[in-house]
């Protein structure tokens, strides 16, 4: 069965996990998830680094990102109008342009690609927020299951300091307390966060996600992280000396994170070489 047919057999409402493509592209698809504060965007960006310089074509993707949808999540933020369901579309809407123009076309090439926040991400998030757990999974169908996925887990007392000493002041969504958890925003932050934590926990037994200690040191955390992830990358597109947008156009791969090559400043050799050919 080719991949269209596939495609045009698969039905969206089928529950998350069961998609017929899931492991089926040369690229990897890894994700890190955690709480805010767990450290997992640290360690990404670090894994990141460390695929460049293995000359690994890396592709990088995040939560809430998509430029469809941005301007619209931020006018709900501001005017305080978004309820719980409509903040679920709304970030699936993200999702889903995400998944369709910078996800699965960097799979297919054969990229490495990177999501700073996945599916789970929506699952924790707004099953907290008191929608349904099954519904999120059929919304979210038509994503393919990630190759690896690391939670970085944290105590809730050690997210909470590293949040409030980070931030100036937490979001009136960041800290739930569009959920009326109370009318404290530091209080409601922790009554959020703590149901979050719970709710990772059930997604780490239900779909498996790898747990990494996310108190340990940093240098630590990557060492796992990285033991994790080599055995992944046998036969990812190698950059071979291109650029990564050279490398992914000459896979016939286009995106908005693909932009056409600066043009090199021929060196004298090449210049005296190109003249002799005219």
């Amino acid at each position: 069965m080719t991949v269209l047919q596939k495609e045009q057999a698969y039905k969206m409402g089928e529950r998350y996990g069961r998609h017929p493509d899931d492991g089926q592209y040369p690229g990897k698809l890894i994700i890190v998830e955690g709480i805010d504060g767990s450290g997992k965007s640290t360690q990404i960006d670090l894994l990141g680094k460390w695929l460049n310089s293995q000359n690994l074509v890396t592709v990088f993707t995040e939560w809430n990102s998509s430029p469809i949808v941005r301007r619209t999540t931020k006018r709900g933020k501001v005017e305080e109008m978004l309820t719980p369901m409509s903040f679920s579309l709304i970030h699936a809407a993200d999702f889903a342009s995400r998944v369709h123009a910078q996800i699965l076309p960097a799979l297919r090439a054969g990229a490495v690609v990177l999501a700073d926040r996945y599916v789970f991400t929506a699952f924790a998030r707004d099953a907290a927020r008191g929608v349904n757990r099954e519904w999120l999974r059929r919304v979210y169908s038509f994503a393919v299951q990630p190759s690896l996925a690391l939670y970085f887990k944290v105590p809730l007392d050690v997210s909470i300091h590293r949040i409030t000493v980070g931030r100036e002041e937490l979001g009136y969504y960041e800290s739930g307390q569009d959920m009326g958890f109370s009318g404290d925003r530091e209080d409601s932050f922790r009554i959020f966060q703590g149901r979050l934590l719970e709710e990772y926990d059930a997604l780490t037994e239900e779909f498996g996600l790898m747990t990494i200690d996310a108190t340990q040191p940093i240098a630590v955390q990557q060492q796992q992280v990285r033991r994790y992830v080599e055995p992944l990358l046998d036969d990812v597109m190698t950059i071979s000396g291109q650029s990564v947008p050279e490398a992914l156009s000459r896979a016939g791969l286009t995106g908005r994170y693909v932009t056409s090559p600066m043009r090199r400043r021929l060196t004298e050799q090449e210049a005296l070489a190109a003249g002799s050919d005219g």
